[in-house]
């Protein structure tokens, strides 16, 4: 009876006597593999990538915004402020204005907030400090404003004018003295509409006072941790609603609210679909790379069962059983599956880490998912070599040694 070591010595002489057939055979193991694994990884790097996107756009956020005028006041801001669960809101107005600084001009994003904007917009500041509620003639600017918007940078301390359009169609500029310049977040991600390096922010209080309005546009809310987001947008929800007199039977009406309310776990949520969707399609594309690997073993150990005929009837008629022989052939299969699994983990590992690196992606490898790669390649041996296994095992030994 053979023992496993005999096996795996005869079944790598048989490999090794026919080197490039036997590289070919393992091709197509390796480029599946490969595949797999690097799709599975980018898969994870996106998802990775996304995440921290958002985190750099906020902490915790909840988002609600009003596309009417005269819809949100002070008495909807201490609502919020006064849910549970929030740890920092901010009232949001904006206007896109004529900014001065010496003899240049720029049409910019102004945006009125308080102090908490900075902590759930999570800012971190390149000079200065951010706006406090006693500022009023004061404003930040994000690093793009500061840096690339005028002929010269500005600084903390700097002077600039702001042109304001007023409702009632008059003009009024103000000089305001900047207090600070927000570090840009180096983040693509704009669906909550941050994007602090384009902007200007200036005391929420001071912009309504110059414009002469007493409402807000919307609020930019901080939950006390990412679990409780869900349950304190409901809440902020459901008292908005009935303070803005929508009816009850229209609690679950979007469209029957005059706001519309998201929050940092949907943009989770929506992004992870999409991660895994995009990773499922390109798995599903490598997998058919190892069935084709598949196939190509099970064609090369049909030829080497019908080249060895004659050693498989020998080995009968020397008493060697039928599940010798199924053995025989079986690790043969399995360890062509295991080289390929071998190099296809390391060239999908590489081949991810040259395109996260090209994207900027973070380097996320799922080992678990890498282990099931890499024993998806010695499955798919197993099963490539049961039949030509089998077909060798059933031979009759004494037409085996007449076979020329």
């Amino acid at each position: 009876m053979l023992s496993l070591k005999q096996s795996l010595e005869i079944s790598l002489g048989s490999i090794g006597s026919s080197k490039l057939r036997s590289a070919l055979t393992t091709l197509g193991i390796i480029i599946g593999v490969a595949a797999v694994i690097a799709n599975v990884s980018l898969g994870a790097s996106f998802n990775e990538f996304f995440n921290d996107e958002i985190g750099a756009v906020g902490s915790n956020f909840i988002v609600i915004y009003s596309q009417n005028d005269n819809i949100f006041f002070e008495n909807q801001l201490e609502l919020i402020r006064n849910t549970p669960g929030v740890v920092g809101v901010s009232p949001i107005n904006q206007q896109m204005a004529q900014v001065t600084y010496l003899s240049t001009s720029r049409q910019i994003d102004i945006q009125g907030v308080n102090s908490d904007y900075a902590e759930v917009a999570n800012f971190n500041m390149d000079s200065g400090t951010f706006l406090d509620d006693n500022d009023q003639y004061v404003a930040v600017l994000g690093a793009e404003v500061a840096n690339e918007k005028f002929d010269r940078k500005i600084s903390v301390k700097n002077p600039i004018e702001i042109t304001f359009r007023r409702e009632d169609g008059g003009v009024i500029t103000q000089k305001f003295i900047v207090k600070g310049v927000v570090q840009d977040p180096n983040t693509t991600f704009a669906q909550t509409g941050v994007e602090p390096e384009i902007r200007i922010f200036i005391p929420i209080d001071t912009m309504n006072e110059i414009l002469g309005v007493d409402y807000y546009g919307g609020f930019f809310v901080k939950a006390e941790s990412l679990e409780a987001v869900g349950p304190t947008g409901e809440e902020i929800d459901k008292r908005l609603a009935r303070s803005l007199g929508v009816p009850s039977r229209d609690l679950e009406n979007d469209d029957a609210k005059p706001y519309v309310l998201f929050d940092q776990l949907e943009i989770l949520e929506q992004t992870n679909q999409l991660s895994t969707a995009l990773t499922a399609l390109l798995t599903s594309v490598a997998l058919i790379s190892l069935i084709v690997g598949s196939i190509g073993i099970m064609n090369i150990m049909l030829v080497t069962v019908a080249e060895r005929t004659k050693e498989i009837g020998l080995l009968k008629s020397l008493g060697y059983t039928k599940n010798d022989i199924l053995a025989l052939f079986i690790i043969e299969s399995m360890v062509v599956g295991l080289i390929g699994g071998i190099l296809g983990t390391a060239m999908g590992i590489g081949a991810a880490l040259i395109v996260n690196n090209y994207l900027e992606l973070p380097n996320i490898f799922p080992v678990e998912q890498i282990f099931i790669g890499f024993a998806v390649a010695i499955i798919v041996g197993l099963i490539a070599g049961v039949y030509p296994a089998n077909k060798a095992a059933n031979m009759n030994p004494v037409e085996a040694l007449r076979k020329e």
